[in-house]
C-alpha cells in the first residue's frame, strides 16, 4: 500500500498560526522565541528545526493543533523530556506536553492517572507513600508516556515483566485529529498499537497503569576496577546462569566523564559496573552474589535495602541531558565466547562511555494478559553502547560502536527494543518489531493518519508514492 501526501496545504506555517489562534496565550513558539529554543534544545542526538513549538494544556488542545497541522500540509512530532529523541524538520510542529502533568493515584484499584507531560519521579513521589509502586524505568526522570510506547525494561523486568503490560487505558489524538480512549474493550486494535508502537499510532495525552504492591527492593551497583573486568565478566555469567525471576541484573563496561554528578573514585576512571535488583529475601541474593564479590574487590558501591523510591539509585543515569551516540543489538544466548568477544572489541582505548548487558528472560518472556505490539520477548540480552565524542567526531564513536556488535553478531537474535534505538530510520524501526507486528503496526498507522500527519520519528508506516 502507498499513500500521497496531503492535498490540503504545502507547508503552510501561516496557515497553522491562523488556525491555532484560539489557543491560550503563550502556547505557540517560533523560532525567535525563547520558549521554543528551550524545547528545541532538548535535542542531543540530531537537529531539531520545527516551525512551530506548541506547548498545549489540555488534550482537546492536542487534537486542535493535530488537525491544524494537517490543513496546512503539515506534521505534527512530540516531546517531553527529549531522551530518545530523534530529529525533527522544518516541516514540523513540535508538541512539548510538559503541560500535560496529570498524576493520581487511586490505592484502593492500585492504580494511576498519569499525564503525558509527567516522569517516572513524580508518579514514584506520588505512589510510593502508600507502597505501591509503578513498574518503570531505570531513569526516572524520563516521560511515563514515551516510555511506555516503547514497551519498558526496567530494573525489575525479570520479576515484573514489561512496564507496558501494566497499562490499562490511554488516550490517544490520532492522525486524523480525533481524541480516542483506547483499552483492551474500546479500540483494541489501538491499545495493542500504542504499547510497543512507539510514535506510529497518535501522540498519547495520557495513560492509566496498574501499580504494584511493594514498598522496597535489595538493590544497587557494584563497581569495579576496569583491569578486572574479564573476571567479572564471568563472574556475572555464572549469576545470570543461576539467577531466579526475583533478580534483574545488568554489568556495563564504564568510562565516566569528569562530570559534577560522577563519584571522584569513579571519574575518568575505567570501570565494570554491576546492577542488582531483587524481591525476595536480601539473605537469598547475598548468597547468589557471593561468587562476583569473590571474583575482585569493589571499588565503590554496595547492594542493600532501598526504598522502592530510590530504585533510580540502581543505574544512577544522569539526570541531565547529554549529546550521546547510542547503539543496540539483542542476543539470543551470551556465552563464555561472547564475552571474550565483546572485551576484544571493546578494547582498552573504547571511545564509548558505556557498553552495557541488561540480562532479559524471567517475567520479560511471558506472554502478556493483553497482546502488544512489544516484540521480541524471547531474547536472552540486550546490549547497548553510548558514546559521548568528547574529540567532535561522533563517527568515530560510531565506528567503534559498530565494531562491538559485529563481534558480537555469531550470537544475535536479530531485532532491537524500540526504547533503545534513537533512530528514526524505516529499517532500524523495523528491527524493532516481528515481522507480523511490523504488518499490523503499519496498517494500523496507515488508517488512523491517512494523510501522514504524523508520519515523523520512531514510527512504522508503508512508503509515500514515488519514494
Amino acid at each position: 500500500m502507498t499513500l500521497s501526501p496531503p492535498e490540503s496545504g504545502v507547508h503552510d506555517p501561516a496557515r497553522l498560526l491562523r488556525s491555532l489562534g484560539a489557543l491560550p496565550a503563550g502556547a505557540l513558539a517560533l523560532p525567535a522565541d525563547e520558549a521554543y529554543r528551550a524545547v528545541t534544545s532538548l535535542s542531543p542526538s540530531g537537529p531539531c528545526e520545527p516551525c512551530a513549538v506548541v506547548t498545549p494544556a489540555t488534550a482537546a488542545d492536542v487534537a486542535a493543533v493535530v488537525r491544524a497541522a494537517g490543513a496546512s500540509g503539515l506534521r505534527v512530532a512530540v516531546r517531553r523530556t527529549g531522551h530518545g529523541a530523534v530529529p525533527v524538520a522544518g516541516d514540523t510542529v513540535l508538541v512539548s506536553t510538559a503541560l500535560l502533568d496529570e498524576c493520581a493515584v487511586d490505592v484502593e484499584r492500585r492504580s494511576a492517572r498519569i499525564g503525558a507531560g509527567t516522569t517516572w519521579q513524580q508518579v514514584l513521589d506520588a505512589a510510593t507513600p502508600h507502597d505501591l509502586a509503578p513498574v518503570c524505568g531505570a531513569a526516572p526522570g524520563i516521560g511515563v508516556v514515551g516510555y511506555l510506547t516503547g514497551g519498558g525494561i526496567g530494573p525489575l523486568a525479570r520479576t515484573h515483566g514489561v512496564s507496558s503490560d501494566y497499562v490499562r487505558a490511554l488516550e490517544v489524538v490520532t492522525g486524523d485529529g480525533q481524541l480516542r480512549r483506547a483499552t483492551p474493550t474500546e479500540h483494541p486494535d489501538l491499545f495493542w498499537g500504542l504499547r510497543g508502537g512507539k510514535a506510529t499510532l497518535g501522540i498519547v495525552t495520557a495513560v492509566e497503569v496498574d501499580l504494584v504492591p511493594l514498598a522496597s527492593v535489595y538493590g544497587g551497583c557494584l563497581w569495579f576496577d576496569g583491569a578486572d573486568a574479564p573476571a567479572i565478566l564471568r563472574a556475572w555469567r555464572r549469576l545470570c546462569e543461576d539467577l531466579p525471576e526475583e533478580g534483574t541484573t545488568s554489568l556495563a563496561l564504564m568510562h565516566l566523564p569528569p562530570l559534577p554528578h560522577v563519584p571522584a573514585p569513579l571519574a575518568g576512571r575505567r570501570t565494570v559496573a554491576v546492577r542488582f535488583a531483587w524481591t525476595g529475601a536480601p539473605t537469598d541474593a547475598d548468597r547468589l552474589l557471593a561468587d562476583l564479590r569473590a571474583a575482585a574487590p569493589p571499588v565503590a558501591g554496595d547492594v542493600t535495602v532501598l526504598p522502592y523510591a530510590a530504585i533510580g539509585s540502581i543505574h544512577a543515569d544522569p539526570v541531565e541531558l547529554l549529546p550521546t551516540r547510542e547503539h543496540t543489538l539483542l542476543l539470543s544466548s551470551f556465552p563464555q565466547e561472547a564475552a571474550d568477544a565483546l572485551l576484544s572489541a571493546v578494547g582498552a582505548d573504547s571511545p564509548q562511555t558505556m557498553v552495557e548487558l541488561r540480562q532479559l528472560g524471567g517475567a520479560v518472556a511471558r506472554a502478556p494478559r493483553h497482546p502488544s505490539a512489544v516484540s521480541h520477548r524471547d531474547a536472552a540480552v540486550n546490549v547497548f553502547t553510548v558514546g559521548m565524542p568528547s574529540s567532535g567526531d561522533p563517527a568515530a564513536v560510531d565506528r567503534h560502536a559498530e565494531r562491538v556488535l559485529d563481534a558480537l553478531t555469531p550470537f544475535a537474535y536479530g531485532g532491537t527494543l524500540a526504547n533503545f534505538s534513537a533512530d528514526d530510520s524505516p529499517a532500524v524501526v523495523a528491527r524493532s518489531f516481528s515481522p507480523a507486528a511490523l504488518r499490523r503496526l503499519t496498517a494500523l498507522g496507515d488508517r488512523y493518519d491517512p494523510h501522514g500527519v504524523l508520519r515523523t520519528g520512531q514510527v512504522a508506516r508503508s512508503p509515500l508514492a514515488g519514494s
